[in-house]
């Protein structure tokens, strides 16, 4: 991985930039500019969270490749400023970052600064998945023009390795190895597991109006029919059904309030403060998965996890 993390690093100089845009209606124009905008922040996020797993790892391969993943974050996020301002044609009116992206920002890096690493990854994890299979296909899709195909074949390129070791850090994290190591340190104390708690709960409250405004409304105009979102939110909720995964604390009260949520009698009194609780909306909070799938699943290494997510990505 490392190996690879160095040979297919590109410049954003790389990309022809000679071609005049397409021509669009004002609505197109803006919504593609705006979701620009926000590429530019999400990325600009994800390399700070790259940037803390170099901080917290040991293991010297892994430290080289999170020095690469922030690399290619803040790459691409020139790229997106870069396009955005490529489709501003018209100048139409100022644009500026989502309030609810600026909102959550703080919140999630102080989520992966403070809280134990194997929650923070489970959200970074998703947020890859999230981003990787349908935020960023889907727009490329809907702008179709040739130079957005250019960037976002190397953005992709550069997001497939990083779900890999994303999905490598959650096999980890679930290990036998980990968790021994984890039941041998002392229990932190009570204000120290209160703090964790309120960084949790905090982010997760400003978690939802991201979620809406950032990847869910862009997409409901970029695919219409759901159809990456839903493969993306699956794969998450397969992810966290694994065995190994599952048991761990933390994905033990993911997976109960998903189910209180999809009861039929709880959900309905309770929905709202479960999806609040969730940090999710519906499309996420039901259950997507058919059993066979989850019987699949279940039997899949976590390197055949990623390839299957990534070949989802592709189709």
């Amino acid at each position: 991985m490392l190996d690879k993390c160095v040979r297919d690093q590109w410049s954003i100089d790389d990309l022809d930039w000679s071609s005049p845009p397409p021509v669009m209606t004002r609505d197109k124009e803006e919504m593609i500019v705006q979701a620009f905008i926000d590429m530019e922040g999400i990325e600009r996020l994800a390399g700070a969270l790259f940037e803390v797993q170099r901080e917290k790892t040991d293991d010297p391969t892994l430290h080289k490749i999170f020095s690469t993943f922030v690399v290619d974050e803040k790459r691409h996020a020139a790229v997106a400023a870069r396009l955005a301002e490529y489709y501003n044609v018209n100048k139409y009116k100022p644009y500026k970052e989502s309030e609810a992206l600026t909102s959550f920002r703080p919140h999630f890096l102080a989520l992966v600064r403070n809280t134990s690493p194997e929650i923070a990854n489970a959200y970074i994890t998703s947020g890859e998945l999230i981003l990787d299979v349908a935020l960023l296909r889907s727009l490329d899709d809907y702008v179709a023009d040739q130079m957005s195909h250019q960037a976002m074949h190397l953005i992709n390129r550069d997001e497939s390795r990083h779900i890999a070791v994303d999905f490598h850090m959650t096999e980890h994290y679930c290990s036998d190895e980990y968790l021994a190591e984890v039941s041998r340190r002392p229990r932190p104390p009570v204000r120290e597991m209160l703090r964790m708690a309120k960084v949790l709960g905090t982010m997760m409250w400003h978690a939802k109006p991201f979620l809406q405004q950032v990847f869910l409304k862009p997409m409901d105009r970029t695919d219409p029919s759901g159809r990456r979102v839903q493969e993306a939110f699956k794969r998450i909720q397969l992810v966290l059904r694994k065995p190994t995964v599952a048991r761990a604390p933390f994905s033990k009260l993911m997976i109960r309030l998903q189910e209180l949520y999809n009861h039929p009698v709880i959900g309905k009194v309770l929905g709202p403060v479960l999806l609040r609780a969730l940090g999710a909306e519906d499309r996420a909070a039901r259950i997507l998965f058919t059993q066979e799938e989850l019987a699949r699943t279940q039997q899949m290494s976590f390197d055949e996890l990623a390839e299957d997510a990534l070949a989802v990505k592709y189709s």
